[in-house]
């Protein structure tokens, strides 16, 4: 985190949005403790955390749109390429697909908050051709919307005390894996009152 964060305070707002850009191509390197480290240099004067958290929904959304984009354009010949073979495995590509199949758009949202499919279902999503772009922006942002703010502001909030931000990010984990439960659950609850209305009619 301190390497991005001085790398940041040098080359500000267009840091923060290259290397989401870049994360968003399944690059190794972790997209919150990039977030996190954008709020701190906002949390140090050196950038306004308002406009981190536009710059860095932006970055995000771009990343994972190119993603989408490449597996549309190209199809499954994307595969071969060096780079994505690399992040999209022939095995990992297909346990994906498998469960693309099943869960849909379902699985574009919890996409954001795993790291290490994240990529590969944006990939996959366009490769499949099952989504449009449109409802694949608009599930994306749902789901940024509640990940990208959450880092963003810890880091700012904890810019002035680093070593107890590197214990929040845990914490921060924890929220956000609260709110999709509790959003989840309130969801299944209506989905039921809903059958339950409709069996009744």
């Amino acid at each position: 985190m301190d390497h991005l964060i001085y790398f940041f305070n040098c080359y500000g707002y267009f840091a923060v949005f290259f290397i989401l850009l870049i994360c968003g191509f399944g690059v190794p390197i972790p997209e919150d403790i990039t977030l996190v480290s954008g709020g701190v240099i906002s949390g140090l004067g050196s950038a306004n955390v308002h406009w981190m958290l536009v710059v860095s929904m932006v970055g995000v959304l771009i990343g994972d749109s190119t993603m989408y984009w490449l597996g549309r354009i190209y199809g499954e010949k994307i595969l071969k390429f060096p780079l994505i073979r690399r992040i999209a495995t022939p095995e990992r590509f297909l346990t994906v697909q498998n469960r693309f199949e099943r869960q849909g758009w379902k699985l574009l949202f919890i996409a954001r908050f795993l790291p290490g499919l994240r990529a590969v279902v944006y990939l996959t999503s366009g490769i499949t051709n099952k989504v449009s772009f449109i409802r694949f922006i608009f599930v994306d942002f749902c789901a940024a919307i509640i990940s990208v703010p959450i880092w963003v502001y810890l880091g700012y909030f904890g810019a002035k005390n680093l070593d107890k931000l590197h214990s929040q990010i845990h914490k921060g984990q924890m929220i956000m894996w609260g709110i999709l439960i509790v959003g989840g659950l309130f969801a299944l609850w209506k989905w039921k009152k809903s059958r339950q209305k409709k069996n009744s009619l």
